[in-house]
């Protein structure tokens, strides 16, 4: 299938729209901060199961009157299970305490304790920091790797197409204030890779094409480029999102974070693979010049007669 699209008319629209959300994405993390899971503040998580619908409020309520003040109560997967979160509280006994408080105050409801867990405080600090310093170095391997596989400006455009995905993705969820924990994490660095393969596939054809095709237009060349790709990148991508959106409604609680970070990802990772990276290479002056071949100037003396 041939495409014939001008993706590049676009391309200050597209670099005042993501300029826009990047300003929106820090100024979110900065002022409202990310909705941090009990994986990085650290506290106790306890998940509980109702024989009948559970009452949110009320619960929460019990708590409060109990002593349990901070306490974050929601169903979790149906209207019978309650998982219930207090960050920085951490006890053995806490698990036994909150049924033994919630079973005086229910009538006739037997309340089954699921699981309970605690993460310290430390090891959450820790966590979070660990999994920031993971991020930069994949970053860093990153561009070190496409310097050596293309060119440094091919390297410098996919750096900041990785950046662009990284801080959307973040900020979308500081903006609707979704849990952010480790699952969350893993899904960040997986984004990285996914940005990258396409970005990658996109700047191979970018570089073949400068070398083969007559145009010395880069604006043309680039534009060439990305009708050639966008088959095989609508592919990737559509048959990704497939199987995120199955894991989303199908895969349970403790994954639904982690599928939506990754289709948030794959959605901006293949805007940015088209409109950032190709947007950072016209503006960083890329042209034929910068991949001609040198050769020796004593090659015709060393040829054999």
């Amino acid at each position: 299938m041939t495409f014939n699209i001008d993706f590049l008319a676009w391309r200050r629209i597209a670099l005042i729209f993501s300029s826009v959300f990047l300003i929106l994405s820090i100024g979110s993390w900065l002022f409202k901060d990310l909705n941090y899971g009990l994986d990085f503040t650290g506290g106790t998580l306890v998940e509980l199961s109702y024989p009948d619908s559970a009452n949110i409020s009320e619960i929460r309520q019990t708590l409060v009157l109990g002593g349990f003040e901070g306490a974050q109560v929601a169903n979790f997967g149906s209207s019978k299970e309650v998982l219930i979160k207090l960050p920085g509280t951490v006890s053995d006994s806490l698990g036994s305490e909150i049924v033994s408080l919630l079973s005086s105050s229910s009538l006739d409801q037997e309340i089954d304790l699921r699981r309970i867990e605690y993460v310290g405080p430390q090891i959450g600090s820790e966590l979070r920091d660990d999994g920031g310093t993971a991020m930069l170095i994949a970053l860093a391997f990153m561009m070190l790797y496409i310097a050596f596989r293309f060119q440094s400006m091919f390297a410098g455009a996919a750096v900041i197409a990785l950046i662009h995905d990284v801080i959307v993705v973040i900020g979308i969820f500081s903006l609707i204030q979704i849990e952010f924990d480790l699952t969350v994490l893993a899904a960040l660095l997986a984004v990285i890779g996914y940005s990258l393969n396409d970005t990658i596939v996109v700047s191979d054809r970018i570089r073949e094409n400068l070398r083969s095709m007559e145009s010395d237009s880069t604006h043309e060349i680039i534009n060439t480029s990305l009708n050639q790709t966008l088959g095989r990148t609508l592919i990737t991508s559509l048959t990704t999102l497939l199987v995120l959106f199955s894991l989303y409604f199908l895969g349970g609680e403790l994954i639904k974070n982690f599928a939506l970070a990754l289709i948030f990802g794959v959605i901006v990772g293949t805007y940015s693979s088209i409109y950032i990276a190709a947007n950072a290479l016209i503006m960083m002056g890329l042209n034929k010049d910068h991949l001609k071949v040198e050769e020796p100037e004593n090659a015709d003396e060393n040829l054999l007669p």
